[in-house]
């Protein structure tokens, strides 16, 4: 078959099809381009899910009528000022978004200059069917409607009106998050569904559009390498998501969805957080424009960087540097069910007869008549006071409440939770959990201490066995030198088990068979997806989990408070190794609440 000419209207359909894959699509490059024009305010109508209409109001810069007519063109554009298309610094610039959704819709725009009058260019489906004066306040107005009404073939691919509207939700989500310096609303069939207000913080944006909650649970990131600045705001370990939908990377204030976020993120929170769990991040990257390619996808929703690895360490770094300063804090955020639980159980009156004052007095009611003997024992009984929980005398005088955050520990409760109080609250803590973060940041000191041995190992009197599968045999042989920096040394015996010589001694008296089986687990799971950083972080929780406090154990006052101080110099000791809290506090102001005080 000889090569020939598409014909125009062919060639404007395969533009439409890299450019407009559905509404959301055409609403993005709109947007865009409002942005680009300067719009300080930017305002969105849109009806059954942007299927039927799209309009989208600004108040940028505008435009006059030759410019409008340019505007409608392929490959014209005012955002290349020079040939220099790798210097681009603006959000769009391919010059195809609008002669692109004009061909397969009714496009009309409406714009005006300031100091200038008015004009209407409408476009439907690549004929030009209007064009005259229009009468609007300084800016433009796009409309568009019947997305595909004429392309059958692309209409019958578009989803349903509820889930095309949450996919331009999503887009109008990300640019107002990358943008807090502009106004933005969104109505959607008459109804308002999304408002934020121009100059909001960037925390404070990343909280509005995702969940008003992080306002109280997150971290700022900030760092600066090479040119290249890394800001944003991210969620404390123990507030997250079951999925990873609310993790946004911006690159020189354009929205963009990266592989390399996900697994930046992944490697950050690998030890404080669950892997079947994701955390809220917000990421706002400034890169040169030579070191990065933002011309890799027709719709400008991937960019290319010119040195990757230097972009996820600054990701994993800050994360981490962000978390640790964060110390030990946690989300403290009480569950609303716990409290109603509190509420809901009201005490249960004790009839007269079954008090204990009446029954000790031996005798089952007031109707025989009484010596005065047994009238005397009676009276006796009633006037003492019943038993009472007493405080035994302290060895040393009680801290005081404000010296500490964690507060004073006051004791212990089902063997599990410490109970402290501090200058504003009372503090419980999980001890399991609170004792296996710090030792898992020993752990690491240790084997981070420049030219140390690792973590210490203490000798078995008798070595030990543990009985495994060949597989995992084969999968921990080659981990021996990894995990003898941990202090737990192994040897291959014969082909399905292990022999344990050493284990870590901060660890002290644990369970050997269930460590080595749990690492053999872990290894199974994560090995080859993960790097050797990472994997040695992941054998160090699990050690930790094995070396802590388990619930259970009865603790001394001394002990408690030890506990209290180490987690308040501790990074992270806000969450253990699987992203759970350590500690909550019940403020005075919540107490009020439960005994209808507030």
């Amino acid at each position: 078959m000889s090569i020939r000419r598409l014909p125009e209207h062919l060639v404007n359909r395969i533009a439409a099809g890299e450019v407009v894959e559905r509404p959301a699509s055409a609403l993005k490059e709109i947007v865009e381009n409002a942005l680009d024009a300067g719009a300080q305010r930017v305002a969105i109508r849109l009806t059954n899910g942007g299927l039927d209409r799209i309009e989208v109001s600004d108040d940028g810069c505008g435009m006059d009528s030759a410019d409008m007519a340019l505007a409608l063109e392929r490959h014209a554009t005012s955002k290349l000022p020079d040939d220099a298309i790798e210097q681009v610094a603006t959000l769009g610039f391919r010059g195809e978004a609008l002669p692109s959704i004009a061909s397969v819709a009714r496009l009309a725009i409406d714009s005006r200059v300031a100091g200038g009058e008015g004009w209407n260019r409408t476009v439907d489906n690549g004929q030009l069917v209007a064009e005259g004066p229009a009468a609007l306040p300084p800016g433009t107005r796009v409309t568009v409607e019947q997305l595909f009404a004429r392309v059958p073939a692309r209409r019958k691919f578009l989803r349903s009106a509820r889930s095309e509207y949450a996919a331009c939700m999503d887009v109008v989500r990300r640019l107002a998050m990358a943008h807090p310096a502009v106004a933005f609303s969104l109505e959607h069939d008459g109804r308002r569904a999304l408002s934020v207000q121009a100059g909001d913080a960037r925390e404070d944006r990343v909280a509005a559009l995702t969940d008003r909650a992080l306002a109280d649970n997150h971290v700022i990131l900030s760092l600066e390498r090479d040119g290249v600045r890394l800001s944003g705001v991210a969620s404390l370990p123990t507030y997250h998501r079951g999925t990873g939908d609310h993790q946004f990377l911006f690159v020189n204030g354009r929205p963009v969805r990266d592989r390399l976020l996900v697994g930046a993120v992944r490697g950050a929170y690998a030890d404080v957080l669950a892997r079947d769990r994701h955390p809220v991040v917000a990421l706002f990257l400034d890169v040169p424009p030579l070191e990065v390619d933002v011309n890799v996808h027709p719709a400008k929703t991937e960019v290319r960087f010119r040195d990757p690895a230097l972009i996820r360490g600054m990701i994993v770094s800050g994360l981490r540097r962000a978390l640790n300063e964060a110390g030990f804090r946690s989300v403290q955020q009480a569950d609303p069910a716990a409290f109603a639980a509190w509420r809901l159980e009201p005490l249960s009156p004790t009839p007269i007869g079954a008090m204990p004052i009446f029954a000790a007095a031996g005798a089952s009611s007031f109707a025989s008549a009484p010596s005065f003997a047994a009238l005397s024992d009676r009276r006796s009984s009633f006037l003492t006071p019943p038993p009472q929980a007493r405080a035994e005398a302290a060895s040393a005088p009680v801290p005081e409440t404000q010296d500490f955050p964690l507060g004073v520990a006051r004791g212990q409760v089902a063997r599990t939770y410490i109970v402290a109080e501090a200058q504003d609250g009372l503090v419980i803590v999980d001890q399991h959990a609170a004792h296996e973060r710090l030792v898992l940041e020993r752990m690491r000191r240790a084997m981070e201490d420049a030219g140390g041995p690792g973590v210490a190992a203490q000798a078995l009197l008798l070595p030990e066995v543990v009985e495994l599968d060949e597989v995992a045999c084969d999968r921990m042989e080659p981990r021996i030198d990894e995990l003898r920096a941990f202090g737990l040394e192994l040897e291959r015996f014969g082909p399905a088990a292990m022999l344990v010589r050493a284990t870590p001694a901060m660890l002290g008296q644990g369970d050997v068979q269930g460590l080595v089986r749990d690492l053999a687990d872990d290894l199974a799971a994560y090995d080859s997806a993960l790097s050797l950083k990472e994997r040695l972080d992941l054998v160090a929780a699990t050690m930790a989990c094995h070396g802590s406090v388990r619930a259970g154990r009865v603790l001394s006052v001394a002990e408690m408070n030890a506990l209290l101080r180490e987690m308040e110099v501790t990074p992270r000791s806000g969450q253990c190794n699987h992203g759970r809290p350590t500690w909550v506090k019940l403020g005075h102001g919540d107490i009020e609440k439960l005994f209808g005080r507030k």
